[in-house]
């Protein structure tokens, strides 16, 4: 028997006639769930940092406090980056479109995009050099830059053809809401 409110896969042809289910549109949200690689490597990190914790409370007791406390920063940097990583993606509310990569956020009003579409390119695998020929979801500006928001090859959407597909339609739909409303 399926849990529908428990993942983000459920059937949204199933509900009423909206293209945007969600109650509160000012609160930013992800329009997808995140894909079992990204949580499965945020996992392996946080399961890391467990183990680098247990080494800095056994440096501690032993007595070299300063080898504890780097090794405790070490555990915090770890956890910080296994959090931040299941933060990465696109998000999107009322206000705009954001997109939440490691290190940098950029948040574009959607009056500043000029369209959000689906296209077939080499995309990286998984982030990494190699690239794949795919799909990837770009967003269009008013100036003319072209930005990819998500692949289908990323660590979402890897061997997820049917959520990609999902997702990309979620935030066309939001485009096509808020941009008319400029």
């Amino acid at each position: 028997m399926p849990l529908p409110f428990l993942t983000a896969d459920r059937d949204f042809d199933a509900a009423e006639d909206i293209a945007l289910p969600f109650v509160d549109h000012d609160q930013w949200r992800r329009p997808y769930r995140p894909g079992p690689w990204r949580v499965g490597l945020a996992a392996l990190a946080l399961l890391l940092a467990s183990f680098v914790l247990l080494a800095a409370v056994i440096i501690a007791a032993a007595g070299a406090p300063g080898g504890a406390m780097f090794t405790f920063g070490f555990a915090a940097v770890i956890i910080a980056a296994a959090l931040r990583s299941l933060r990465m993606g696109v998000w999107v509310s009322r206000a705009g479109l954001r997109h939440v990569r490691f290190f940098t956020t950029s948040t574009l009003p959607w009056h500043q995009a000029d369209g959000v579409r689906t296209v077939q390119q080499p995309v990286r695998w998984l982030g990494l050099p190699r690239t794949v020929q795919g799909q990837a979801l770009i967003l269009v500006r008013r100036n003319g830059e072209q930005t990819p928001l998500l692949t289908d090859h990323n660590a979402d959407f890897l061997s997820r053809v049917e959520a990609f597909d999902r997702a990309a339609d979620t935030v066309e739909a939001w485009n096509a809401e808020y941009a008319g409303a400029r």
